[in-house]
């Protein structure tokens, strides 16, 4: 990815519409969710979210597939991967360790956490 873009990624994402939709379609992984469907979630008209949609597919941000009458939008994480990587390529400075830990933020925040333990359950059963 070069500067024009992630400046393009940015535009795309410095909207409130376009943010929430980006992340609501991250929240929902590979499957996706219908245009309609984010259009209700989000509180949006559909036409507006269509826009805002294209744009976020322009700055390769978003997939679109078609599914008869419906399109199907998916975050594209790997437009996601390029525009961090384009953020963090010379983060370090040829020092790894210095990222280290920024990565492992990153990573963290991503994992879902593991399920409380029930007190009561015995583990030999």
């Amino acid at each position: 990815m070069d500067g024009s873009d992630a400046l393009a990624a940015f535009a795309a994402l410095g909207q409130p519409t376009r943010l929430d939709a980006f992340r609501l379609l991250i929240q929902a992984g590979e499957p996706g969710l219908p245009a309609g469907e984010v259009a209700a979630r989000l509180g949006v008209r559909h036409n507006t979210l269509s826009s805002n949609l294209a744009i976020l597919q322009q700055a390769r941000l978003v997939r679109g597939r078609r599914e008869g009458r419906v399109i199907r939008y998916c975050a594209d994480l790997d437009g996601l991967r390029r525009l961090l990587g384009f953020l963090l390529q010379d983060c370090c400075g040829g020092r790894p360790e210095l990222c280290a830990p920024l990565i492992e933020q990153i990573a963290c925040a991503c994992r879902a956490p593991a399920a409380p333990s029930d007190p009561t359950e015995d583990p030999a059963s």
